[in-house]
């Protein structure tokens, strides 16, 4: 049993250090576990932080059967008598969560207070009395709406917002029934996924598909270009050709001159020009 709250509690170790990362700090490393978790109000922009504060917690060893130790540290703009009201705050939340892992809910209720009460306090007399006026005047606003809810009773819309809270810090619970439930929504969606997928891959085939019934070939594309081929006539002329013979009657002869004989054509006339034993150089 041990095993499984040591599980459970180094569980939700690695995810607030995750989430809070440099400013979640183990500062005991084996059981029973210590953890100092740094909150402010605004985490984008320190510089509109007026106050902050660390929230020290010491984990039992049967947590989160067994309620954590709270403890605050401020660390800017609050005052110790502010302390009290952040641990009823933080320890609200905890009951609310009786039984579960329930520090990351503990910081944003935490978290919440600070941005409620993010205002810049000089530790003057006079700050002192405006944040009692403002707490004394939060406090009699909350027993006037109780004493109201006492009397008559909470709406239908107040009944509906408790409701959905409810159902949102406790979660669905996960058995046989709701996990077909959720089974069946899931394959559903998967199923409608892919149904309308299919038919845009097929709308897309169709948008690009090419009509091959309409399309030229090869042989008409080039015979509308040179004309409309005739591949009989075309081994007709073919055959035509190869039977040509030639007619020596019909061959002109004053093409060719009698008087030039080429055998008497004298070519070593001008081999002397080129003697190499020359030793003469050549004009440049």
């Amino acid at each position: 049993m041990n095993e499984q709250y040591q599980e459970e509690q180094e569980m939700e170790q690695e995810a607030l250090a995750a989430i809070f990362m440099d400013d979640f700090v183990a500062l005991n490393e084996e059981q029973p576990y210590k953890w100092s978790i740094m909150l402010e109000p605004i985490q984008d922009d320190p510089d509109a932080n007026h106050v902050g504060l660390k929230l020290i917690v010491d984990i039992p060893l049967t947590y989160p059967e067994e309620h954590p130790e709270l403890n605050i540290e401020i660390t800017k703009g609050l005052a110790e008598d502010q302390i009290e009201e952040i641990l009823n705050v933080a320890k609200e939340e905890v009951d609310a969560n009786e039984g579960m892992p329930c520090l990351f809910s503990v910081c944003e209720a935490v978290r919440g207070w600070l941005l409620d009460n993010n205002k810049e306090f000089d530790g003057s007399m006079y700050a002192q009395m405006m944040r009692k006026q403002d707490a004394m005047k939060k406090s009699n606003e909350s027993k006037e709406y109780e004493s109201y809810l006492t009397k008559t009773g909470p709406s239908q819309t107040e009944i509906e917002e408790a409701a959905v809270h409810k159902r949102r810090a406790e979660g669905t619970p996960c058995n046989q029934e709701t996990f077909n439930a959720w089974k069946r929504k899931f394959e559903s969606e998967m199923k409608e996924l892919e149904e309308c997928e299919n038919e845009s891959n097929n709308k897309k085939k169709e948008k690009n598909a090419i009509d091959y019934s309409t399309r030229k070939t090869g042989y008409e594309i080039f015979g509308s270009k040179t004309g409309v081929l005739d591949l009989e006539a075309m081994e007709a002329a073919a055959d035509l050709e190869g039977k040509v013979t030639l007619n020596l009657d019909e061959v002109n002869e004053d093409l060719f001159d009698e008087d030039e004989d080429l055998d008497e054509l004298d070519f070593d006339s001008d081999e002397d020009d080129f003697d190499d034993d020359s030793d003469e150089e050549p004009d440049i």
